[in-house]
């Protein structure tokens, strides 16, 4: 049975009516982010974590993280935003998907690469006190929300860090991202990330 994610959410932020949680925000790119931190910042304290070692090559994951912090310079939010510049670790993503190379995307190798984004950001979360958790990635209609949330509420119970559920493409949160990244004249990449993805 699929469960509504965004109804989660709506529990999550009326349960904190007047208080502002901590948040780590995992943002796969500032397109993505933009949409969930006009959202999110009327209800979190949040610090967005730029970790994202599948994107192939590196001049396409320096354009990302440069549109990431473009989008932090120049949107309005209801609350001042931090970022975190994870490490570009190409290698460690190889490594995570050897052997899931000819897979279908949006199959194992994507959860695979879910897992360890999420992963990083759960232990840095616990590490330095947030209260919770997230990642931009349901906002993508590409995304599955239901296999990103379960891994969420996974390494959740591991890691000892409360997950934020999330369904934010619900709501046309997919098309308001497409808006602002035309406001702000965002790059919008044309691939998920990855070099199997290139060509997909």
């Amino acid at each position: 049975m699929k469960q509504n994610y965004q109804l989660m959410l709506d529990k999550v932020i009326d349960s904190h009516s007047g208080i502002l949680p901590s948040l780590l925000l995992h943002s796969c790119c500032g397109p993505c982010s933009s949409y969930v931190l006009e959202y999110l910042t009327k209800h979190f304290d949040i610090t967005v974590f730029f970790y994202n070692p599948n994107i192939y090559p590196e001049a396409e994951y320096i354009k990302r993280l440069d549109t990431q912090k473009q989008l932090l310079e120049s949107m309005p939010f209801e609350n001042p935003v931090s970022l975190i510049e994870g490490e570009y670790e190409p290698d460690a993503y190889l490594s995570a998907v050897r052997g899931q190379e000819e897979y279908r995307e949006g199959g194992a190798r994507c959860q695979t690469c879910f897992t360890l984004r999420l992963e990083k950001t759960a232990q840095l979360a616990k590490a330095n006190g947030f209260d919770y958790f997230a990642t931009t990635l349901t906002v993508s209609p590409h995304k599955n929300a239901q296999i990103i949330n379960a891994l969420g509420f996974e390494l959740s119970e591991k890691h000892g860090i409360s997950w934020l559920p999330s369904d934010f493409k619900k709501r046309e949160g997919y098309k308001r991202s497409i808006e602002l990244s035309q406001q702000y004249s965002l790059y919008r990449q044309d691939y998920c990330g990855c070099s199997f993805a290139m060509n997909y």
